[in-house]
């Protein structure tokens, strides 16, 4: 959640996005005794977008098996939503218990009014994700304040789970706090877990990493890290050289376990919420490098998301509750922060996000001319397909002609400026390619380094 000196906006573990460019594990507390392995990963999270559109404060999933690129699942509609309190969630958390099932803990909010404070936090149980029961609200705090972020963490030395949030405690500023519990139902008396003795929010813990715990938290606009031998409230301090990009909240630690590398997630504080991701060979250090956008792609319209490792079942058993989406999403690889949409019907490469968000929306269907090419047929506007027009390409209705079909028509190929990616030939132009050009997007030959990068687009969601 958003402190109360910067732009409004509750906060916390933006992940946003993925990991590594190589296949990466995820530490979110401490490790639980049944810890799931394989390559496979859940994010949960809710939705806003800038003029509301997209904006929904249920629990959203969306799975990985690389955690660099996500699938939302129920076609990035809420699996779950709150019955109680506000009737909407903030900041979802999802923790693999000691005995391998699930909780997941929300803050109470629904909505951007931050003067509604609610001294609970959603909570649900579930075993495998694709059920949901027990719904209650648990409260932690006495004074009548704000209970944002929750997350929880196994504190193997009593025993029990931490659950730490952000509150305004008796210093008058927000600061994070502890509760202890065994089962979710009921908790301790909240305690001060971390106050330097200015604003914190957004608490997310890295527990026993080569005998040390890591605490990152929103300082201001900014990311910074304290740590502590032990998990004793009041026992971190600061240490970090704080990182932001813009205004920067939602932090979360990710561990690769396929190599030293460390991940630094946050989330942009206004209702755009992008997702960043810095990193580092040694959490000790406290000093970031950003990860290229290309090697990640959040889930449409997420917001401060957690991410929780699962089996490879798991995943597969995930994908078959809710499905994948019936569309997708196609990335610049040289403008990776922007993505192929329609404007005033004319096709373009805008920044993500923006409204309407349906206009990046497109189903990639066989091609008009030809079943083996693609088509990109508009979710918004299902009458309408891309085209090229004079070269330049635009949103038109399928009349019905070869001609329509024809300049509809393009051939899938490996991306020209990485094979990993893709671009498009021209069906009835085949010595062109779609491409960007000041953003907008058209038919050419391609013949320099620069054009092959304009011509070079990720399939993803």
């Amino acid at each position: 959640m958003s402190d109360r000196s910067g732009p409004p906006g509750p906060s916390r573990r933006g992940v946003l996005g993925a990991m590594a460019a190589l296949t990466a594990g995820l530490t979110l507390g401490a490790p639980s005794a049944r810890a799931a392995t394989g390559t496979s990963y859940v994010m949960g999270y809710f939705t806003e977008s800038p003029n509301g559109n997209g904006s929904d404060y249920g629990l959203h999933l969306a799975v990985s098996t690389d955690s660099l690129q996500w699938t939302p699942l129920n076609q990035n509609n809420p699996v779950v939503t709150p019955t109680g309190g506000t009737g909407g969630l903030r900041d979802p958390f999802i923790l693999r218990k000691q005995d391998g099932t699930f909780v997941v803990l929300a803050t109470d909010l629904k909505g951007t009014d931050w003067s509604l404070q609610s001294q609970y936090i959603h909570v649900w149980d579930s075993t495998d994700l694709r059920t949901f029961t027990n719904y209650r609200r648990l409260k932690l705090h006495d004074m009548a304040t704000h209970s944002w972020a929750p997350e929880a963490f196994w504190d193997a030395g009593r025993g029990r789970y931490g659950i730490i949030y952000s509150a305004v405690n008796s210093s008058g500023h927000d600061v994070i706090m502890v509760n202890y519990t065994t089962d979710f139902v009921t908790a301790s008396a909240a305690q001060v877990f971390f106050d330097p003795g200015y604003d914190v929010i957004d608490g997310d813990l890295a527990v026993g990493v080569n005998g040390m715990n890591y605490l990152y938290f929103k300082k201001d606009q900014t990311l910074v890290g304290a740590r502590s031998a032990s998990l004793d409230p009041g026992s971190f301090t600061v240490f970090s050289t704080p990182v932001s990009h813009g205004g920067t909240e939602a932090p979360i630690l990710v561990k690769s376990q396929t190599s030293s590398a460390w991940y630094l997630w946050g989330d942009t504080y206004t209702p755009n919420g992008v997702f960043y991701a810095w990193q580092s060979t040694d959490l000790a250090a406290g000093t970031w490098t950003a990860v290229d956008q290309r090697l990640y792609t959040q889930p449409l319209n997420s917001k401060h998301a957690a991410i929780q490792a699962i089996t490879t079942t798991e995943y597969n058993n995930l994908l078959a509750k809710w499905g994948a989406p019936a569309w997708n999403r196609l990335k610049s690889y040289n403008y990776p922060a922007r993505y192929v949409r329609h404007s005033n019907y004319v096709g373009r490469i805008d920044e993500y996000p923006f409204d309407p968000y349906t206009d990046s929306e497109w189903k990639l269907v066989p091609g008009l001319a030809d079943s083996a090419g693609v088509s990109f047929q508009s979710v918004n506007y299902p009458t309408r397909c891309l085209r090229h027009y004079n070269y330049q390409l635009q949103l038109d209705v399928n009349d019905g002609t070869s001609t329509f079909a024809q300049d509809a028509t393009f051939y899938r190929t490996a991306g020209l400026a990485d094979t990993s990616w893709s671009s498009f030939r021209s069906y009835n132009n085949p010595d062109r390619y779609i491409r960007h050009a000041n953003y907008v997007l058209r038919i050419d030959p391609l013949s320099t380094s620069t054009d092959k990068a304009d011509a070079t687009f990720w399939v993803g969601y």
